[in-house]
């Protein structure tokens, strides 16, 4: 059975968890929560995941994905999942560090050195000790998706050095390490909702923003920042989680079916996740867009220093799962 089953009280309001128990095993339909288009990598893998639960329970199980935020922004998704609103979901790391410090631990810039690496780590005993967080805060991990690297794009200059981000706005996710994570490279950080960026890039409000390949393609951010650098400063892993109250209130058979699922789900993103990436890599580059590479990542690395001292200083109990993080990739 998956790895991620634990059996951690849950510490959240009675009439909460009762919520969460309504909408569970006797509920017709599992409701998704996705943020992103039907034909997204994401969205393919949490396709697979409600196909097989449904076909496996013989119809006694019913989940169905509700795609591109139809359900409600992001924030709302993750309390909603959390008290039972919702039933199950996939979130970016990045926001869930907000009700999980452990999940706040893979936002340190390179604390992955690639997304193998991320991979082998989140499918370890540092991935465990995230996910017994997540299910402190009401969610029961179920596996890790993948969301690629994100670099930096902007509409003036490659960036080959952190000198060459003076002076410049980025438009970065709500989270304060991200800001941290400009501002020691010299940058100017502006936290903004990713539905702004595009407008935004195109009237210079911002000069670039980071993200991967298949969001810097389908956003069409392309189109107005035509310099993509290859820091790959972060590698954010995905979580395919459930309402903790409803995941508890499956027997074990129907545990199975959801682990058994999960795990055939995360093959198949991963899968899409790698062509997807390579296929926006090769249409960017068609475009005319100018890619760099950047062969010695130290410079950026060293810049952290700070961003990496603010976190411990005002985390001390997550120094461990720092370092776990750093000497598997030894």
């Amino acid at each position: 059975m998956n790895k991620f089953i634990k059996t951690t009280t849950l510490t959240i309001a009675a009439a909460a968890v009762s919520v969460a128990l309504a909408s569970g095993a006797q509920s017709k339909e599992w409701r998704g929560w996705n943020i992103h288009p039907p034909e997204y990598p994401v969205s393919t893998g949490m396709e697979e995941f409600a196909k097989i639960i449904n076909e496996k329970s013989g119809g006694d199980l019913e989940a169905k994905v509700y795609h591109g935020g139809v359900l409600g922004d992001q924030p709302d998704a993750i309390q909603q999942v959390r008290l039972g609103g919702l039933d199950w979901a996939v979130f970016n790391l990045g926001p869930l560090g907000e009700v999980a410090p452990e999940a706040n631990v893979v936002s340190l810039p390179f604390i992955f050195k690639s997304v193998d690496a991320m991979h082998d780590v989140m499918d370890g005993p540092a991935g465990q000790q995230i996910a017994d967080g997540l299910i402190e805060a009401g969610l029961q991990p179920l596996g890790w998706y993948d969301s690629g690297a994100r670099s930096f794009y902007n509409s003036k200059r490659p960036i080959n050095t952190p000198a060459d981000l003076d002076g410049l706005k980025f438009r970065v996710m709500s989270n304060d390490l991200y800001v941290q994570m400009v501002d020691a490279l010299g940058g100017n950080a502006t936290p903004m909702a990713y539905s702004s960026v595009y407008q935004s890039l195109k009237t210079g409000v911002i000069d670039g923003a980071e993200n991967n390949y298949p969001s810097y393609d389908s956003s069409g951010h392309f189109e107005a920042a035509k310099y993509y650098s290859v820091t790959q400063h972060l590698i954010l892993p995905e979580c395919l989680c459930m309402n903790k109250a409803l995941y508890d209130s499956l027997s074990d058979e129907e545990k199975k079916i959801v682990h058994d699922a999960a795990d055939a789900s995360v093959e198949v993103q991963r899968a899409a996740w790698a062509a997807r990436a390579e296929q926006s890599k090769e249409k960017v580059i068609a475009a005319g867009i100018e890619v760099n590479e950047i062969a010695d990542k130290q410079a950026f690395q060293d810049a952290m220093q700070p961003v990496y001292d603010n976190f411990l200083e005002a985390n001390p109990d997550l120094a461990d799962l720092v370092k776990a993080i750093q000497d598997a990739q030894k």
